[in-house]
């Protein structure tokens, strides 16, 4: 009997396919508004993400982006070339990379918080240096703190 397998050997792993890496990143939206511009620009990002196996979270508010992804150490490489390179605007800011052992997230999570008072309390609750959301002011403790508590739901789900 001969099984066929589509990891590649480890003689073959030379850029670090085999190297689970997390990347978490705060970002200003500066260039697409809240409508369709923004739509297309998560619909591209989902395709991505999904064509090279990285899975991600991200949570909307108030104009700032704060996402975390995870994959191999090439594709989050390769990615975060592509988000310094096709979305300069939005001024990335690098707030965690990370060896992981295995994903938290599953798929391509999105969360756009509101003013509504659920969503408040994730914003608010703790995470915030101020009276007002600003993920600039959290620390990066504070920022994974903050997406986990958002993500929680929808992780518990996934099982």
């Amino acid at each position: 009997m001969h099984t066929t397998t589509s990891h590649t050997p480890e003689s073959k792993k030379r850029s670090g396919e085999h190297i689970l890496i997390k990347m978490t990143y705060i970002a200003k939206n500066v260039d697409l508004d809240s409508g369709i511009e923004l739509t297309r620009a998560l619909e591209y990002w989902r395709r991505y993400f999904e064509k090279n196996d990285i899975v991600s979270a991200l949570v909307i508010s108030e104009g700032y982006f704060v996402q975390s992804f995870q994959g191999t150490r090439p594709s989050i490489n390769t990615a975060l070339e592509k988000i310094l390179d096709e979305h300069s605007a939005i001024f990335p800011n690098i707030v965690n990379i990370e060896e992981i052992e295995s994903r938290q997230w599953n798929g391509f999570l999105v969360k756009h918080l509101t003013s509504s008072a659920e969503d408040e309390e994730y914003a608010l609750k703790s995470f915030s240096a101020g009276s007002d959301y600003n993920p600039y002011l959290m620390t990066s403790t504070q920022i994974e703190s903050f997406l986990t508590a958002v993500f929680e739901d929808a992780d518990s789900n996934k099982s």
